[in-house]
């Protein structure tokens, strides 16, 4: 089934993925975005994207599934900062 290292890099990364929900929630329950730095969710989503590309070399499923989940998560803060800005 799993390895003991494979279930920790599961629960890492739904926490680290989690993490952005708050922040996506309140920017669509507020319907603007001002606060989020669009420099920081560029760094944060090649950073996300190393990391998929990382686990597709190594093989490893966890790093790939938590990752690819986080990235689309920070894509949609990406995308509803640019979306607001623009309304």
């Amino acid at each position: 089934m799993f390895s003991f290292e494979s279930i920790i890099g599961l629960v890492a990364g739904i926490f680290t993925g989690v993490s952005m929900l708050p922040q996506l929630l309140k920017i669509i329950q507020n319907k603007k975005a001002e606060e989020v730095s669009l420099v920081m969710i560029g760094v944060l989503l090649c950073g996300l994207g190393l990391w998929v590309y990382y686990g597709f070399l190594k093989e490893d499923f966890p790093i790939i599934i938590t990752n690819a989940f986080s990235f689309c998560i920070s894509s949609l803060v990406l995308f509803f900062k640019l979306y607001y800005k623009k309304n």
